[in-house]
Formats: structure tokens, C-alpha cells, sequence
């Protein structure tokens, strides 16, 4: 079991097993049996829709919730920044060791790919937004929607004369 603090301080514990599986696919819909089934594959929209994750991971902290008498829009109130970060890590973590002890090596090593992944995008994204240059792109975008005259041409934009 792996567990997560929200931005409200409470310590939410992530635990898989075949009853949150039940309860996942009762509650979502959600299959977490077959992570590479569905266009995109679940396992992929574990890895980028934070709406999803969120409801899955409450849906697997359901129990505490329901002793503490949190709500799932309560619940989510709590998944701040660095908070749905910390669910999501633990989810990952909790999911990759239910895989692993359930002698399912594939699907556990399909997760820390899917891990990794993420990371490498983000980083590469990072990188690429690093390496903008803002200054020089507002520079050419007015230089390009606004040429300086050529020789010859009026250099205002006044009306032609009515004569």
C-alpha cells in the first residue's frame, strides 16, 4: 500500500487489490485489469487525463473517504499542484506492485514504462519551452504582419486623396 498527503494535510492510503478492482470497474467503468485495451489504451489515459486518475485513485481510497465522510468533489478539492502529483506517484507505485506480486512482470514493467515516458516528455517539453525565445518570436511576428515600406511608397497609411 502506498500513500499520498493532500493539500489538506490528510494522508490517504492507496490500496490495490481485487476488491478495488471490483470497486473500480462498478464505480468507472474502469478495467484496470486491461491497461492496453481502448482507443487510447487505458494505460495511456492513466498517463494523461489528471480527471481520470483522480477518479480512479478516489475510487480506490473510497473506503477511508466514506470513514472520514469525504466526498469525491471534497476528495479533489484536496489534489492541489503538487498534491495529485504525490496521488499520482502513489497510484503508479501501488499499481506497478499489484501487477508485480500478481506474477504479471509484463503488465508491472508496462507501468514503469508508462512512468518513464511521461517523465521524458515532460522534460523534453520543459526543454523545448526553455529554448524559446519570446523576444525574437514577437520581433518576427510584427516584422512579418507589418513590412517596413519600400522605397517609393508612402510611409503612412493615410486615405488616397478624393481628388
Amino acid at each position: 500500500m502506498k500513500t499520498f498527503t493532500d493539500s489538506f494535510s490528510q494522508t490517504w492510503t492507496v490500496a490495490l487489490n481485487i476488491g478495488a478492482v471490483k470497486r473500480l470497474k462498478g464505480l468507472l467503468g474502469v478495467d484496470i485489469m486491461n491497461l492496453h485495451e481502448g482507443d487510447p489504451p487505458l494505460i495511456s489515459r492513466l498517463g494523461t487525463d489528471v480527471i481520470l486518475v483522480c477518479d480512479v485513485i478516489f475510487a480506490l481510497v473510497k473506503p477511508q473517504a466514506d470513514q472520514l465522510g469525504v466526498t469525491d468533489e471534497q476528495f479533489a478539492a484536496g489534489l492541489g499542484g503538487e498534491a495529485i502529483l504525490a496521488a499520482h506517484k502513489a497510484f503508479y507505485e501501488e499499481l506497478t506492485s499489484f501487477f508485480q506480486n500478481l506474477g504479471r512482470p509484463d503488465m508491472a514493467k508496462a507501468m514503469t514504462t508508462q512512468g518513464r515516458l511521461i517523465e521524458k516528455a515532460v522534460a523534453l517539453a520543459t526543454a523545448k519551452i526553455e529554448a524559446l525565445n519570446a523576444e525574437k518570436m514577437v520581433e518576427t511576428m510584427f516584422a512579418e504582419s507589418n513590412p517596413p515600406p519600400t522605397s517609393g511608397e508612402a510611409s503612412t497609411n493615410s486615405p488616397a486623396s478624393s481628388e
